[in-house]
């Protein structure tokens, strides 16, 4: 399932402190597309979906949220408030976001290009395709 993940964190004193994030060293997938979430509005959720194959690595890069995570038999909620620490989601894991706090910035980076046939958008479908998944 999914994985919390310390990312490198250089220290300048006076200056302010660096992290950076390499696909397939400090994640285990290729980065082929990043997109962020911004300027959410109080009370609103975002995500609501799964992917069928794709992989992601969700950062907060300021501010904080939660993250409720499902794999079809378990849920987990945590909450993420630092740019030096991902959140790891593997493919066919339905996610949603919420409790923004004002001025969060969430940082998604992705296994691919942006495909809608890899979207799983119905909670109903994803618990079923999970459940075949295991069999």
């Amino acid at each position: 399932m999914y994985k919390l993940i310390d990312l490198p964190k250089i220290p300048r004193s006076g200056v302010g402190d660096l992290t950076f994030i390499e696909g397939q060293n400090h994640i285990p997938f290729e980065i082929k597309r990043v997109y962020y979430i911004y300027n959410t509005r109080d009370g609103e959720q975002r995500g609501r979906h799964a992917y069928k194959t794709i992989q992601s690595l969700i950062v907060a890069l300021s501010g904080k949220f939660d993250i409720t995570l499902d794999d079809g038999r378990d849920r987990v909620k945590i909450s993420l408030s630092s740019p030096d620490c991902g959140l790891y989601v593997p493919a066919m894991t339905w996610k949603e976001l919420d409790n923004f706090s004002a001025g969060a910035v969430c940082l998604v980076l992705v296994s691919d290009l942006y495909r809608e046939d890899d979207y799983i958008r119905d909670y109903g479908v994803f618990i079923s395709e999970a459940r075949l998944l295991r069999r």
